[in-house]
């Protein structure tokens, strides 16, 4: 990659994940510190306070990736960001479970993501655009991990308020990279654009979608119960949860690097993404059947880590591969629509399951998403190859080009 497309991948990476630490930083103690507030007793008000920003995200990021198309990606992520400081400040002179979740619904409305992932593709070539897409993929993981185990001892120190004073200070440094870092976006590529109806139903980028609407659902469902579970059968304050955070994220970032190198260098790339869909799904069998064991949910907690990063590296590589040239801000707005789908029913929807049922049908009803999502991509067409040159774009506007 030349020098240029490493400092856009880099800065978009990192605005990225400024963003999502901010989001994701409250997701292992809002459970607990919810029973603190008015109305946090209520388990199915905790879960939509945690998916809150989802809901919002889902319904501005088509129109934000539209309106980047037509007045520029840098000046629509600006936007976006503010936003999201906006409901940070919100959240964070909250008093109750309702102003936190108005908090997380205008959080949400900085839905940015397309915008990010749309400005990455134009600032690369298209040989090295599954690159860039991996790094942004991997920089959620990345934080996502972070979060687990930083969240805990932020808390204890500055509370609930401070961290979400600290995901504002997040979104104004992510603004900061954007209007100083971020080479400008070239023009667009000539040509006319497909239909979007094309778009969204092109069968390859359903199923990719779906995959990350699941993928979303069982993480934040899963961490609505994963908390208390681990307070209560094993004995562990929430103060020392890193103790079982930091060594699982450590070791997954471990094993997923030779996943990632197998499906990269060696054209693996079907193989290695069934996989990680049928290790997410074993997971969470495995921590439906033996939830009570601490030792069962420390495993558990490592295996999905391990599947999640690879899935979450995986998925925006692919649709750079498979989306139309002239049409990535849309199919990446579809994408990250169904995205923030996935985190918002998924608080809820776990919410409603532990408060109705109990802690396994959290996990019970994320495996029955992860078996259809695993047949899906086992019946997937095979993924394009990349070759060493640049050849026409396909039936599906596939670009397929060698890194």
């Amino acid at each position: 990659m030349s020098r240029d497309e490493k400092r856009a991948g880099a800065a978009l990476a990192s605005i990225f994940a400024l963003r999502m630490l901010g989001l994701f930083l409250i997701l292992p103690v809002f459970a607990i510190h919810a029973q603190t507030i008015p109305g946090g007793d209520d388990l199915t008000l905790v879960g939509i306070a945690l998916g809150a920003y989802g809901l919002t995200q889902a319904m501005f990021q088509i129109p934000f990736g539209m309106a980047a198309d037509t007045f520029g990606r840098k000046r629509v992520i600006v936007i976006g960001l503010l936003l999201f400081a906006f409901g940070s400040a919100v959240a964070a002179l909250s008093t109750d479970i309702w102003w936190a979740i108005i908090g997380r619904v205008l959080q949400g409305a900085g839905a940015i993501s397309a915008a990010v992932t749309a400005l990455a593709a134009d600032l690369t070539r298209e040989q090295h655009r599954t690159k860039v897409m991996a790094m942004i993929g991997s920089s959620i993981g990345l934080v996502f991990a972070l979060s687990l185990v930083a969240a805990p001892a932020l808390y204890a120190a500055i509370g609930m308020s401070g961290i979400f004073w600290l995901t504002a200070i997040l979104a104004v440094a992510a603004i900061g990279l954007v209007t100083h870092v971020v080479p400008p976006a070239p023009p667009l590529p000539p040509g006319p654009k497909p239909p979007f109806r094309d778009v969204l139903l092109d069968t390859q980028l359903l199923r990719l979608n779906f995959g990350i609407f699941t993928l979303h659902m069982v993480q934040m469902a899963m961490f609505v119960v994963v908390p208390g579970l681990l307070i209560r059968y094993g004995d562990l304050p929430l103060a020392s949860h890193w103790k079982i955070y930091l060594p699982a994220v450590l070791a997954s970032f471990v094993l997923m690097v030779p996943a990632i190198i197998l499906a990269e260098k060696r054209n693996k790339v079907q193989p290695v993404f069934v996989f990680a869909i049928a290790l997410l799904l074993a997971t969470l069998l495995v921590m439906g059947f033996g939830g009570t064991s601490f030792t069962v949910m420390a495993g558990g907690l490592l295996s999905f880590f391990v599947a999640f990063n690879i899935l979450e590296a995986m998925l925006p590589s692919l649709i750079s591969r498979v989306a139309p040239p002239r049409a990535k801000g849309a199919a990446l707005g579809v994408y990250n629509t169904t995205q923030a789908l996935g985190l918002f029913l998924g608080g809820a929807l776990g919410g409603w399951l532990v408060k109705n049922f109990d802690a396994g049908a959290v996990f019970f009803s994320g495996a029955a998403m992860a078996a259809i999502w695993l047949v899906a991509a086992a019946t997937m067409p095979p993924v394009p190859l990349r070759r060493p040159m640049a050849t026409a774009p396909s039936a599906h506007g596939i670009l397929e080009t060698k890194s």
